[in-house]
């Protein structure tokens, strides 16, 4: 008897599998096969391309690989990420001689200003949305978060906030998930963010005014807070819940994401120390990568190791035009 089900069952997004298409791809992949008329009950197994015709009788589709559908899916969502953080950095270049230009106007100086130490944080009512790049906080660090984050949590603040891939094997961090998380903070990784960023109620904005971070820009020009607003719910669209498996591209000719990923920025032109911390770990892991990858490539040389990456095709797996 071939499934029924409701126009309940098939309430999701386009791009999401349904509970009945979740159950007929399972059914295919455990069968081999499943009849064109049953797959008809869940449209979205054609829209997410998960079975494909039999060659020999029509009246029958073969499931996709779940490894290779996965990845079909996740290309196009690795490239919008990239897209965006791309036009991030570029509309930060366009903006930065500006940020340095003195206006008397009483509201622009407000809109912008200089500071050290976040206590406005403090005053959160509503919703809190914080970007925190690299492997990991020190653990002083953390408790002192922690400190700031209870009153939050207990006025019944929404938390939500991003990390990247590597901080979920980053010890102090995990202890800090485990205490905060029962209390309703959200979490999710990525595998490249952009620069910490901190939003306060969706009307003020905190972004580095240096590299060592000690020092922010406490940005309430409503245009500005929206913006940026609107690139953290693209991030977080795209996060790893922090429950959930990250979902690794599979590796090309022993070459996994993370290598692909260091491929990428070596190629562009970014010294070791750049490529950590756009990828959120230390120098020393990232060098053992280069290191691997260069073993791989058969690399005897930096300047040659660019050369090989460009003619091994392994950037061109993460190019959809390809």
């Amino acid at each position: 008897m071939g499934l029924e089900c409701d126009d309940s069952a098939h309430n999701h997004s386009r791009g999401e599998l349904c509970a009945v298409g979740k159950e007929l791809y399972a059914k295919a992949l455990r069968t081999g096969r499943i009849a064109r008329s049953e797959a008809e009950a869940a449209p979205c197994l054609k829209e997410l391309s998960l079975l494909h015709p039999d060659p020999d009788d029509s009246r029958w589709l073969h499931p996709i690989p779940p490894t290779i559908a996965l990845n079909q899916l996740i290309h196009p969502i690795e490239q919008e990420i990239q897209a965006r953080r791309q036009h991030a950095i570029a509309l930060a270049d366009v903006f930065e001689p500006f940020l340095a230009i003195h206006t008397p106007d009483p509201s622009a100086t407000q809109a912008i200003t200089v500071l050290e130490g976040l206590s406005v944080i403090n005053e959160c009512t509503t919703e809190l949305l914080t970007v925190q790049p690299g492997s990991g906080r020190r653990p002083e660090t953390l408790e002192a978060a922690l400190r700031r984050m209870e009153p939050l949590l207990d006025r019944g603040v929404r938390m939500r906030t991003l990390y990247q891939h590597t901080a979920r094997h980053h010890p102090a961090t995990l202890a800090y998930v485990e205490r905060v998380a029962p209390y309703g903070l959200a979490l999710r990784t990525l595998e490249e963010i952009i620069d910490r960023l901190i939003i306060v109620d969706r009307k003020v904005a905190f972004v580095p005014a240096r590299s060592d971070r000690q020092v922010a820009l406490e940005l309430r020009h409503e245009g500005l807070v929206q913006y940026l607003v609107g690139v953290f719910e693209q991030f977080w669209l795209h996060g790893v819940p922090w429950d959930e498996e990250i979902p690794y591209r599979p590796p090309v000719d022993g070459i996994g994401g993370v290598q692909r990923s260091i491929a990428r920025l070596l190629v562009e032109g970014h010294v070791d120390e750049a490529i950590a911390r756009r990828l959120g770990m230390n120098v020393r892991t990232c060098r053992a990568h280069i290191a691997k990858l260069a073993a791989t490539l058969g690399s005897g040389s930096r300047a040659q190791l660019g050369y090989l990456i460009a003619q091994s095709g392994i950037l061109e797996q993460d190019d959809p035009a390809q």
